[in-house]
């Protein structure tokens, strides 16, 4: 079990390199690159086609722990749903950087921005923006508006973006996002859905001199790691868990 796993449901390290031209498209470019990641990952072998040319290699789902990768016309992905760490995660992505310049001819004067992100879930049946607001409060400027007679809140999902330079190219984002819709408030029928918390951080620009897409990634990678351990784990994730289990 992945050290997350002790505070959300489910945990995901996702990585996405978006490019400033198109990605090849032809059947033997699309094929060999994700036959290259299947030599590394034998068990990644559901390969199919999506909506507006997106092609994805995947594990079977059925575990609830498995690898994905895809490539869009201007995206490459790469994720690993619950993995027994985030290590083993960030060495999938890594083999993928390692490939693209290769096999799908990308350069890193192509790079338009590059990301990791970490996603943690938090099933709950009931009123998540109401269980944001209890677990992590409001703002003091507009929590006496939650207090007017009748009122019940349709929409708390807080959020944050920073940068880490003074050119802005290495930015962070916390977000949260709530599936409780005005219908089931007002129908005051709650399905068990999925309340998720997204922590990334991406850098933009092509790759410096003698910087590579791992090298890149790595760091995007330490940063995460250093905010989600010492900010948002004690500060946002353990209260989550903590009000789901009184509610």
């Amino acid at each position: 079990m992945g050290r997350y796993n002790s505070v959300s449901d489910d945990y995901y390290v996702n990585m996405n390199l978006n490019t400033e031209m198109e990605l090849p498209q032809s059947r033997e470019t699309v094929l060999h690159y994700f036959e290259q990641v299947k030599k590394s990952y034998p068990s990644m072998k559901n390969f199919c086609s999506r909506e507006r040319g997106e092609f994805v290699l995947e594990e079977d789902k059925d575990k609830g722990e498995y690898r994905w990768a895809s490539i869009e016309n201007r995206r490459v992905c790469s994720g690993y749903v619950n993995p027994p760490n985030p290590e083993e995660a960030l060495k999938q992505h890594a083999l993928i950087l390692d490939l693209v310049p290769y096999t799908l001819s990308m350069s890193p004067l192509d790079c338009e921005s590059l990301n990791v992100m970490y996603g943690f879930d938090f099933i709950f049946r009931g009123n998540h923006n109401q269980l944001l607001a209890d677990a992590l409060g409001i703002l003091p400027a507009f929590e006496k508006m939650t207090h007017m007679p009748g009122a019940t809140i349709l929409a708390a999902e807080p959020s944050i973006q920073f940068a880490l330079d003074e050119e802005c190219r290495t930015q962070c984002r916390l977000s949260i996002e709530s599936r409780t819709s005005a219908y089931h408030v007002r129908m005051k029928e709650y399905p068990e859905e999925q309340l998720s918390v997204y922590f990334t951080a991406r850098r933009y620009g092509s790759l410096q001199s003698g910087e590579t897409f791992v090298s890149a990634m790595n760091r995007l990678a330490d940063v995460c790691r250093d905010i989600i351990d010492n900010y948002i784990v004690e500060n946002v994730l353990r209260p989550l868990q903590q009000t789901i289990a009184i509610s």
